[in-house]
């Protein structure tokens, strides 16, 4: 078995199985050997921001000397991505050996009446068992969707549990109301162990905190009034942050999105919860805050090039907020794609609305879930009438939209597919 053909097989799960129950996970995890059980997991969910915040935190705990796992979603060019030991991916032979540890039991369960796990929970697995035959001492496990049913919520104690922002998406599988999206994330708030948790949506936090009451687990918000930029340039933006051991403090995050001040402030929160006696100290911290790279959230891959996998209503408004903010009296182009389950007509509107965008080069992602650019094109056309050119080949696309951007700024939006195709392209480029 090779890397290509397990990871072959795992793209494949999704079309022979669904998500089963989360007994079926623990039947595994347990076949396994609980590894769970010997790490100290740090457990995240949120609608958007999550996969930032547990950047900062395996940062800030790799920079103090710890050994830390990072496990998140999805991954952008190859799968092992998702599987991170002190912020490098593993390597194919690693992943392999999980692969096959993993495979074997699913074989053995399915032959025992169990069912064979859906495309998260394999992944998941697989993580597990890296993490452990490495030796890890710190896990930050990232919820796949939700968080009451997700696989990764068969972790019984954390050591803290963080929820970021909470916005409309996965509506049909979520419930379509903040506060039924909000109780699926609380799902993951465990009995007497500290929640960290965006407050700016009072809603969710009314649903958070009446969850963390029953479950005697201390309630840590962060509010918007505690945070004051300092400046920001086309790279980062300076804060101060009003929080105890942090106060005075100036804190860099090395992105040009406002955003990421509040994705670093929840974990310098959840730090405190995390290490207490500030063994990781605030130098440590802060200058792993400000060196932490996170790809596909207002990430510069190039000069002038900011690829952002915003993709719902909230990741969309955030990103037209940055985009008011840097693009004052400068050429905007953007690449746009989305998935077909995304309100992708409400995005271009929100975008549109800017008047910040001088030109648009719409592409499609393949697959199943494809929106066709020509379809796309006719969305931006509604909205604007700057030009809007469809390509439906991306490296195309792409290298078009470069053209396009010429001493000015080109963002590429709409899809963390998209992202990762973009990604690729520059990097087979690179061995061209």
């Amino acid at each position: 078995m090779t890397y290509e053909e397990a990871e072959a097989y795992i793209n494949s799960v999704p079309k022979f199985t669904s998500k089963n129950k989360p007994e079926n996970t623990q039947e595994l995890i347990c076949r396994i050997g609980h590894p769970k059980r010997k790490m100290k997991v740090v457990h995240v969910a949120g609608t958007n921001g999550k996969g930032s915040v547990c950047a900062f935190l395996s940062s800030m705990m790799t920079a103090g000397g710890k050994r830390c796992g990072l496990f998140t979603s999805p991954h952008l060019v190859k799968m092992n991505e998702r599987f991170q030991i002190d912020n490098i991916p593993v390597s194919d032979e690693i992943f392999l050996g999980a692969y096959d540890k993993v495979m074997k039991i699913v074989k053995e369960m399915q032959e025992d009446g169990f069912y064979h796990p859906a495309y998260f929970e394999l992944l998941f697995a697989i993580g597990m068992v890296i993490f452990e035959e490495e030796g890890v001492e710190y896990l930050v496990l990232e919820t796949g969707l939700g968080g009451r049913l997700d696989a990764t919520n068969i972790v019984e104690h954390p050591i803290v549990t963080v929820i970021t922002s909470i916005s409309l998406d996965h509506t049909e599988i979520l419930g379509d109301t903040i506060e039924e999206i909000a109780g699926e994330k609380a799902g993951i708030i465990k009995q007497g162990v500290p929640v960290v948790y965006d407050g700016r949506e009072k809603r969710a936090e009314k649903v958070i905190c009446k969850k963390a009451e029953e479950q005697n687990a201390r309630a840590v918000p962060l509010y918007e009034e505690t945070l004051h930029i300092l400046g920001s340039t086309d790279h980062s933006v300076d804060y101060t942050f009003d929080a105890p051991y942090y106060c005075g403090q100036k804190i860099t995050v090395p992105y040009l999105a406002p955003y990421q001040v509040r994705n670093s402030a929840l974990a310098l929160l959840a730090m405190e919860e995390i290490d207490p006696q500030h063994e990781i100290s605030l130098e440590t911290r802060l200058n792993a805050i400000r060196t932490t790279r996170w790809q596909g959230r207002m990430e510069t891959v190039l000069p002038g090039v900011i690829v952002d996998g915003a993709h719902n209503e909230d990741g969309v408004h955030e990103f037209v907020r940055t985009l008011r903010q840097v693009g004052k009296g400068r050429r905007i182009v953007m690449l746009f794609s989305a998935v077909v389950e995304k309100n992708y007509e409400e995005m271009v509107h929100t975008i549109c609305q800017t008047g910040c965008i001088q030109e648009v080069v719409v592409t499609e992602i393949h697959g199943s879930r494809i929106v066709p650019a020509g379809e796309l094109a006719e969305v931006f056309h509604r909205y604007t009438d700057v030009p809007v050119t469809p390509v439906c080949d991306i490296d195309d696309a792409f290298a078009l939209a470069l053209e396009k951007k010429g001493d000015g700024l080109l963002f590429c939006v709409g899809s963390l597919y998209l992202v990762g195709e973009v990604k690729r392209v520059i990097e087979e480029k690179k061995h061209d």
